[in-house]
């Protein structure tokens, strides 16, 4: 029996998201500050891609090769299309874990990714894949993996578990013979919430003790069905704290490496002092991790696990930190100094973040050893300058960059998969990504950039040319009314809405898509 057919929630896709943390490139700054000798990345495997975006954009955007498999075959389909159409070396399947995991055809990895899937699959497939790490993770490889965790979740538990079980009766006494399938997910998926909305609004006992309860439930209501669907509606669906997800991979020879959360390399935001003192006294890592995740209220956990880590002595840490390349990602006047962490939004000093950026606003990647040279002078030193660029890139300010050998190789794949995205645009804005061959990595680009730049593709060279292809094709297929696009389609006000967008991304955005290898 297939995982589709034991335990997830059948007949609803699952979202077109990307998920930067599956980059193997973006495991290298927190591995070095961590001490660790990153891998050399030659193969890669993602184990439950989804609709595939993340494991085709990374397949096209280095020289990394990858496989992977997803037991839904449609979104295998899907996937395995986005690779023909980028000629990536990609190898996509949509095995089930046990059918994959025991093919004799692979090769070891490098690097293996899996984001959340390990909440949502059965006890036997954690078992298969955590074999499967032991047998085909390289020495020194890494393996990527978020899941739910607690002490976030704790309260939640419940309330899953209510909308779950009126999902399934909802789901038997209310079959509708002739309905499509999603449609029926989406109905009941509706009614749970609804039905769960007006038990919270009886102000029972838990949540009167758990006053919070009601601003997350109506939070809830706001989430997509798709999304919704996976998240809480599977058969399987185990939030796991950190000393159980290490007893479950002590087997495979894996031990914690750091957190793949940027942000969480810098305790200043996470942690009051007092917590960051109490963690400073704790020498077991176990221990250390699972009293942060209490610290913080946790509710997902990224993590890159090692296996047979190679540390690095401290001039071999400092010259790899140096070689280290990043570039900034917006413009420079855009850039906003506040991060969000487990203490709220903090703000970033000017006086010392301001001449990182600046060293940096030609949007050309440079090294960490180039921007100590630029600052210097203002006393700023190698180790800020570590930890500013880590809180600028966990923000998506800067991207890191690879070596300019895989970013020529990377280019014609990346253009041919962002083609084929673009052209996807006509039609809708499912994917909202593109693939930089510079970065190596996904970048946020909207539907209707997207149509500007495929105008371009088809030798339309002025922005006013670009409004009128984009609202061609936004008239044939209207956005849906929940876009956050800001772009009406009203035939009053959309053209001179286009064509102002259209001016500003070829004014601000357009230089730093080229500088990215995507325009």
């Amino acid at each position: 029996m297939s995982e589709w057919e034991a335990g997830s929630i059948d007949g609803i896709a699952y979202t077109y998201g990307y998920c930067d943390e599956l980059d193997p490139l973006r495991l290298r700054l927190p591995l070095l500050q961590s001490g660790i000798a990153p891998p050399v990345l030659r193969t890669a495997c993602e184990l439950g891609f989804g609709h595939g975006v993340s494991v085709n954009i990374h397949a096209a955007g280095s020289a990394t090769r990858w496989f992977g498999t997803d037991f839904n075959p449609s979104h295998a389909s899907f996937a395995q299309q986005l690779t023909q159409r980028a000629g990536s070396q990609a190898s996509l399947s949509a095995e089930s874990f046990a059918e994959f995991c025991a093919r004799d055809d692979l090769p070891n990895f490098d690097f293996i990714g899996m984001h959340g899937i390990w909440s949502w699959i059965s006890d036997e497939n954690r078992a298969l894949i955590a074999d499967f790490i032991r047998r085909k993770l390289n020495d020194g490889g890494v393996v990527y993996m978020s899941y739910n965790t607690q002490p976030g979740w704790a309260t939640m538990l419940p309330v899953r578990d209510l909308m779950n079980c009126h999902f399934q009766v909802s789901a038997r006494l209310n079959e509708h013979g002739g309905v499509p399938a999603e449609t029926q997910v989406q109905t009941h998926i509706a009614a749970a919430l609804d039905f769960v909305k007006s038990v919270v609004a009886t102000q029972p006992g838990y949540a009167v003790v758990n006053p919070q309860l009601a601003e997350r439930v109506d939070a809830l209501c706001k989430e997509n069905a798709h999304y919704l669907a996976h998240e809480y509606f599977n058969r399987d669906w185990r939030p796991m704290t950190f000393s159980q997800v290490t007893s479950s991979l002590a087997a495979s020879g894996l031990t914690y490496g750091c957190s793949a959360d940027y942000r969480d390399h810098v305790d200043e935001i996470n942690l009051n002092p007092a917590q960051r003192g109490l963690l400073a006294g704790i020498p077991d890592t176990t221990l250390r991790e699972t009293v942060r995740d209490f610290c913080i209220n946790r509710s997902m956990r990224r993590d890159y696990w090692i296996k047979g880590s190679r540390t690095l002595d401290e001039d071999a840490q400092q010259t790899a930190l140096r070689a280290h390349r990043v570039m900034l990602a917006l413009p420079r006047a855009s850039v906003l100094l506040k991060i969000r962490g487990a203490l709220g939004e903090a703000t970033l000093p000017e006086s010392s973040f301001g001449p990182i950026l600046d060293a940096l606003a030609n949007h050309l990647p440079a090294r960490l050893a180039d921007i100590e040279n630029s600052v210097r002078e203002r006393g700023i030193t190698l180790p800020f300058i570590v930890k500013a660029v880590t809180l600028l890139v966990g923000a998506g300010v800067l991207l890191n960059v690879q070596g300019e050998a895989h970013v020529e190789l990377a280019r014609p794949s990346s253009d041919r998969l962002n083609a084929a995205i673009c052209e996807q645009a006509l039609e809708h804005g499912d994917i909202q990504f593109l693939v930089s061959p510079v970065s190596g990595s996904g970048v946020l680009i909207p539907r209707v950039p997207q149509l500007f730049l495929l105008a371009r593709r088809r030798h339309l060279s002025e922005p006013t040319q670009w409004a009128e292809f984009a609202e061609a094709a936004l008239h044939t297929n209207p956005m849906p009314a929940n876009t956050t696009e800001g772009v009406s389609v009203s035939p009053l006000n959309a053209r001179d809405e286009l064509i102002a967008k259209a001016n500003r991304f070829a004014e601000i955005h357009l230089p730093i898509l080229k500088a990215l290898g995507i325009a």
